[in-house]
């Protein structure tokens, strides 16, 4: 069995190995990581030999830890992230290069559809009908969308929507409320198996899909790290919010967005949106308006560039052709925007 695991800005982890009688055996680590001593490589190796195959990765970390020779130094992973490849592993997880990743770029288009393209594109990925897809979106009027479980009258002011001609809309994926308007924002989502994320906590499967943009606005001059549960932040301010959601139809399929700022009008943002003192006091900003450090200022950069920059770092990553919604994944996802997405029942199912 083989396992990888890259970790997020740091080193890339590969774990081969064998299972006998529900026990690890013939472990050998391996990875373009630093550590010394030398030979704490082999102790690695030893302390996971014989561990129980259903031992998670805290416990095989755990493990790790204990045979390390004193005064060991591990640069650019650690015991989690060799626990984390050796699951991935037994899990038969799959990576990000084992797939042809198709790319959908295209024109403005409503909230509700883009509510509804995400779901009618994970769930044909999980059926095996289209490869894992990088979709970026384009926005069609300005919107707010709020996750699937918060409630519609603690997040927005309809007052405040209706003066700005905000669409309200509520996605299938967890997390908080995003304000959005076509030129402040950039929003890609992920359309992955469920097979590339195997061997991963939930939390974990954040950073590892976060990783290659962390790279792309490193190469934008933008330090940039992944700050859990599901945020991209600098040292200048919160970049941008991620929220997940898993299909189990079919073989099963992750969907990931992400929503970036590369600017923002927030008076705007605060006239619609209702931003609670504890969510401000959590984040340490005295105001909601230093929450969010938008693209544009830290990189000078126009948008569409920025898109560009970030589409060619992925590809060159895992590679990515050019490619389109189909007639009939188009007509699904009209259809799911009218009777659900633009519907008083999905959008006030948490009032």
């Amino acid at each position: 069995m083989h396992g990888e695991y890259k970790v997020p800005g740091g080193k890339l982890v590969v774990v081969d190995l064998e299972v006998h009688d529900g026990a690890l055996r013939e472990v050998r680590v391996a990875g373009d990581f630093f550590l010394e001593p030398d030979e704490a490589l082999h102790a690695i190796d030893r302390a996971l030999e014989g561990a129980p195959a259903d031992a998670d990765a805290q416990a095989l970390a755990a493990r790790v830890k204990a045979g390390l020779p004193a005064g060991t130094v591990m640069f650019g992973f650690s015991p989690e992230a060799v626990g984390i490849a050796v699951r991935r592993a037994l899990a038969r997880a799959t990576d990000w290069t084992d797939y042809d990743w198709q790319l959908i770029h295209e024109g403005p288009q409503h909230p509700a559809l883009h509510m509804a393209l995400d779901e009618v594109l994970t769930d044909e990925v999980a059926a095996g009908r289209r490869p894992p897809t990088l979709r970026v979106w384009e926005w069609g009027s300005p919107a707010v969308i709020i996750g699937s479980f918060q409630s519609l009258r603690n997040e927005v002011d309809p007052a405040g929507a209706a003066r700005h001609g905000v669409t309200v809309v509520r996605r299938i994926s967890g997390g908080g409320a995003m304000f959005v308007e076509a030129e402040n924002t950039i929003t890609y989502s992920l359309s992955a198996p469920a097979s590339l994320v195997s061997g991963l906590s939930f939390a974990d499967s954040y950073a590892y899909l976060d990783d290659w943009v962390l790279t792309a606005l490193g190469d934008m001059g933008i330090k940039a790290w992944y700050q859990p549960l599901n945020d991209i932040a600098s040292e200048e301010g919160k970049i941008a919010g991620a929220a997940q959601k898993r299909l189990a139809s079919g073989a099963g399929a992750v969907l990931h967005h992400v929503t970036m700022a590369y600017d923002i009008d927030a008076d705007k943002m605060l006239d619609v949106l209702r931003i609670g003192k504890e969510k401000l006091s959590d984040k340490g900003t005295e105001s909601a308006k230093k929450r969010v450090d938008p693209l544009r200022r830290q990189t000078g950069l126009p948008r569409g560039e920025i898109i560009d920059r970030m589409l060619a770092s992925f590809r060159a990553r895992y590679g990515l052709a050019r490619g389109h919604v189909t007639e009939e994944e188009m007509a699904r996802a009209e259809e799911l925007a009218l009777t659900k997405y633009s519907s008083e029942e999905w959008t006030a199912r948490v009032p």
